[in-house]
């Protein structure tokens, strides 16, 4: 079963209005909408980031320290 998300993208580029971020132990990279930054719960995995990285992240992007299917869940709730 396929879980469908429209509102995360894969893309090299990312466009307009949407930011990367890498999760898991492989750093898969998402490409979600900036309006996700105002969310509580996303605002707790990027607390969970700070806690993990501070404010230094040497790959240029922002990394998420969770499992991949976590960050799935919590993205498809703030859709």
């Amino acid at each position: 079963m396929a879980i469908h998300l429209p509102r995360i993208i894969s893309s090299k580029k990312v466009p307009k209005g949407y930011f990367a971020v890498y999760v898991g132990e492989n750093q898969k990279r998402f490409v979600i909408p900036v309006s996700f930054l105002n969310q509580p719960l996303f605002q707790d995995l990027l607390g969970m980031s700070e806690d993990e990285f501070g404010y230094t992240h040497p790959t240029g992007g922002l990394r998420i320290p969770c499992n991949e299917d976590i960050f799935v869940d919590v993205t498809s709730r703030l859709n």
